[in-house]
């Protein structure tokens, strides 16, 4: 093979990954673009053409899903806020707890839990709403938003994730040094360990919001009422009138879009987290 053979060959195997994500890009963005620009549009430009030119119908498209029902997408998006917010903030101290005791303790029974960690990954979530249904209701709890909050605070990837993190950002020398110098484990836990686990920490806290955040069938089976339902129920409650009165299907299409936007912010947000780990793992190189 030639040097101006080897060089284009070089040159296509460097730009393959390229193209591969920029392929992957354009099919995952153009659905939400699509989402953003059909809410600008009135029920008559909807439904009369398909284009991707914006229409003109964006913001009485907005003051009419903020009135809807005296106000039900806000109260929604209070809920979504409540259920994500909260039980991504309770996952992410359980899980940075639990990891860090998991990589860092030796004690009885430590490996099974770790086994039976590692299974709980092979089990898609969906399998486990009817099962929590039935537990929270024997306790009185379903149709709460405890039911829905309650089974999102442990995660076991979560768990894993920190678990993993922990045994590489933490020297167990820097562990023993504080040990040395007087230093409880509370104090070794909160001063030392989570400024170093910051980064999975905001990576479990993002997965678990957006998870929560886009979650249909567990609020969906645990919930009734529909002052305690989240952005997904809500908007499926709000599609499924949609087929007597189609002027719905707008609401619902920009309910979407505005759904997106604090995803983008939280993502636009704790990406700093993940560049100050790249400095470091950089620095430490």
């Amino acid at each position: 093979m030639s040097a101006t053979t080897r060089e284009l060959a070089d040159r296509r195997t460097r730009y393959l990954p390229t193209i591969i994500l920029i392929l992957g890009a354009i099919y995952c963005l153009i659905p939400v673009a699509w989402v953003f620009i059909a809410s600008t549009k009135a029920p008559n430009e909807l439904f009369n053409s398909f284009t991707l030119q914006p229409g003109t119908g964006l913001l009485e498209n907005l003051s009419e899903l903020f009135s809807y029902r005296g106000g039900a997408y806000g109260l929604w998006a209070l809920n979504s806020l409540l259920y994500a917010g909260v039980g991504a903030l309770l996952s992410t101290v359980v899980s940075a707890a639990a990891g860090y005791a998991l990589a860092r303790y030796t004690f009885l029974g430590g490996r099974i839990f770790l086994i039976a960690l590692l299974a709980g990954l092979l089990i898609p979530g969906i399998t486990l709403a009817v099962p929590q249904y039935l537990l929270l209701s024997d306790l009185g709890l379903a149709g709460t938003q405890l039911s829905v909050l309650l089974p999102s605070i442990l995660n076991p990837f979560g768990i894993y994730l920190c678990y993993i993190y922990a045994r590489g950002a933490i020297p167990e020398e820097l562990l023993e040094s504080a040990r040395i110098d007087g230093a409880g484990e509370w104090r070794i836990f909160s001063r030392i360990a989570l400024p170093l686990m910051l980064p999975a920490m905001a990576t479990v806290f993002l997965l678990q919001f957006v998870g929560i955040w886009n979650n249909f069938l567990l609020p969906y089976i645990m919930l009734s009422d529909t002052n305690t339902f989240p952005l997904t129920v809500g908007l499926y409650s709000l599609l499924s009138r949609g087929s007597g009165s189609p002027a719905l299907y707008s609401l619902a299409i920009i309910g979407a879009a505005v759904a997106i936007i604090p995803l983008i912010l939280l993502v636009l947000t704790l990406q700093r987290f993940w560049r100050l780990d790249l400095i470091t793992g950089g620095v430490k190189g």
